[in-house]
């Protein structure tokens, strides 16, 4: 695991998870290697707070206006340790961002869904959400893993 500090944005609505999916870098450099689904998020800016950068990216990377942000936990990542944000939005459809802070003309970014999340009667049961899925493991063999289709709430 890399040690950077990162922020990511759990957004809710209607029982269901925004995730982006991504491609991670290739033998060759560019983005065409495995994919898989995460919170949108990010590293965390000179200067900004964790809180900062989680609503930062919420607008970067699903197009969607952060009204407010709590922290819920950190998390490892392979990039780095990670403070998730349960992150309110406006009302509005999530759309995809762009990957401006790219060296390549390669797009990381690939889609977005919905996944739904399992419900739990008790109110002690904390909120603890997936941060990455796997979408296709890495090679040129790879099969893709059933995960959910793109959805709207």
């Amino acid at each position: 695991m890399v040690d950077r500090k990162r922020a990511a944005a759990v957004i809710i609505r209607d029982g269901k998870l925004l995730m982006v999916k991504e491609r991670g870098t290739g033998p060759g450099g560019r983005h065409d290697g495995h994919e898989y689904w995460t919170l949108p998020g990010g590293g965390i800016a000179p200067g900004e707070s964790a809180e900062q950068a989680a609503m930062r990216e919420v607008r970067e990377e699903v197009g969607l206006r952060p009204l407010s942000a709590e922290f819920l936990y950190d998390v490892p990542y392979p990039s780095g340790w990670t403070a998730c944000y349960r992150v309110r939005v406006a009302d509005g459809e999530p759309r995809l961002g762009v990957d401006d802070d790219l060296d390549c003309d390669c797009p990381r970014m690939t889609g977005l869904t919905w996944v739904p999340l399992p419900r739990s009667d008790s109110a002690a049961v904390p909120l603890m959400v997936p941060t990455l899925l796997m979408a296709t493991a890495p090679g040129p063999s790879a099969e893709r893993a059933p995960l959910p289709s793109p959805t709207t709430p």
